[in-house]
Formats: C-alpha cells, sequence, structure tokens
C-alpha cells in the first residue's frame, strides 16, 4: 500500500457510490485517487467524461493502459491539492475514495474554490463522515465549515473489511450537494465559532460574552448553523 490508500473491492458498494452521485451522460466527473480503477470502470459507464487524478506515479502506466479502450477516461497524474490541472467547467461532480489523511485539506479546497463542483459523493473515514454531518447538541468545528458551503449526507457506513488492505478503522459515504454558492458571512461566523469551540464547556456568555440572546446560556456544540449565523450578525451590529 502507498500513499495511505486503502482499495474499495465490493463491487455492490461502488455501484452505490455512482448512483449517490446522480450521474448521466452529460456529466463529467473528476474522481480523485483512482487507484486500480475499481471505481473508475463504474464511472465510465454513467459518466459522459470521467478525470481520473492519481499521484501515485507508478500506477499511472498500469491505468492508462487499463483504460485506453474507454475514450471517456483520462488518467492524470498529480498531486490533487498541488496541481493546477484541473481547469474544470462549472458543474462538474467530484466523486472519490479519499485516503484518510487527506480530507480536511481536500474539503477546504473544493468548498472554498472559486469554481465549485455541483456535488460531491467522498468515502471517508466514519467518525468523521459523524462528525461532518452532525446537528446539535452535537455540533463541532469541522461541521460548521462544511455545512457553511454545503448540504452533507449521511448516506452508509462502510466495514473496513470491504478494502484491501483494510484499514484500522471503518468508513463511510456522505454526499456534499448545494455546492453552489456560500453561506452570506461565512468567513465571519466560522472565526467566532472557532473561538468558542476552544472553550467548548463554556457558555456562550463567558466564552463569547454573548448576553443580549437566548444563546448566552448555550454552549456551542449546542447550536445551529443558522443560530451562529444569528450570533455573528447581532455581534456586528452591537
Amino acid at each position: 500500500m502507498r500513499l495511505g490508500q486503502h482499495f474499495l473491492k465490493n463491487k455492490k458498494i461502488l455501484a452505490q457510490i455512482v448512483q449517490t452521485a446522480e450521474l448521466s451522460k452529460n456529466d463529467t466527473v473528476l474522481e480523485v485517487g483512482p487507484g486500480h480503477g475499481e471505481l473508475t470502470e463504474f464511472l465510465a459507464r454513467r459518466a459522459k467524461k470521467v478525470i481520473a487524478v492519481e499521484k501515485d506515479r507508478e500506477l499511472i502506466p498500469w491505468l492508462r493502459k487499463k483504460f485506453r479502450p474507454n475514450k471517456n477516461v483520462e488518467i492524470r497524474e498529480g498531486d490533487i491539492l498541488k496541481s493546477k490541472i484541473l481547469n474544470l467547467k462549472s458543474g462538474y461532480k467530484i466523486v472519490a475514495n479519499l485516503p484518510y489523511y487527506l480530507t480536511s485539506r481536500f474539503l477546504r479546497k473544493f468548498l472554498e474554490a472559486k469554481n465549485k463542483p455541483k456535488l460531491m459523493v467522498l468515502m471517508v473515514q466514519y467518525e468523521v463522515a459523524k462528525r461532518i454531518c452532525a446537528k446539535p447538541p452535537e455540533m463541532n468545528l469541522l461541521a460548521l465549515s462544511v455545512q457553511a458551503y454545503a448540504q452533507p449526507k449521511f448516506i452508509r457506513k462502510v466495514s473496513r473489511g470491504n478494502f484491501s488492505p483494510p484499514p484500522k478503522v471503518d468508513s463511510a459515504i456522505i454526499k456534499l450537494s448545494n455546492l453552489q454558492g456560500s453561506t452570506s458571512g461565512a468567513e465571519k461566523m466560522l472565526k467566532t465559532a472557532k473561538r468558542a469551540f476552544q472553550q467548548k464547556r463554556k457558555m456562550l456568555r463567558h466564552s463569547l460574552g454573548v448576553t443580549k440572546s437566548d444563546f448566552g446560556t448555550k454552549r456551542p456544540q449546542e447550536l445551529s448553523l443558522q443560530d451562529w449565523l444569528k450570533i455573528t450578525r447581532s455581534r456586528k451590529s452591537q
């Protein structure tokens, strides 16, 4: 195993990932880390074009040979976080079985990108998936950071035995939709929330000095995205 990759072998789960992406023959799909191309095969059957970006240069010749007959599959070598090889028009979709170490930086890159995808279907670590899709009273900074830019949905848990080699933890499929814009005031809201989560056991009247609202006696994990936006607006008007 190289670069933290665990290859998904279960064809029923691969098919479910593709179904969750709601692909049609009009779609361009960006796949990150195709590995041995198991998911790429399913994507190629449903999408107009698949652009698969692989960092492991040893896999590139093998992938290009495998998908040479597929005129709608393009294999590109590169680091998705660093390269400027994409140049995709708006409306593309992302489908990826992400290496665990990549998740937070990957999300930040594409959620805050000028040219966002319209939908993402990702395989991530199970605990991370739960955090991303959390709601009060179990909110967290990662959930807010994602939900300010997209609508996450937990699709299913995927046990570690479905991968080769098996990782030490279970995974999950999540779907991120409504990515076309960002919540107004997201940056200021996240900055305020970060301060509160650094003292998450404290009520907001102690951590942020919130006194003139119903939120003063709340702790940060008890508030929704909309609650945080209200707090940010009220602090701005004071």
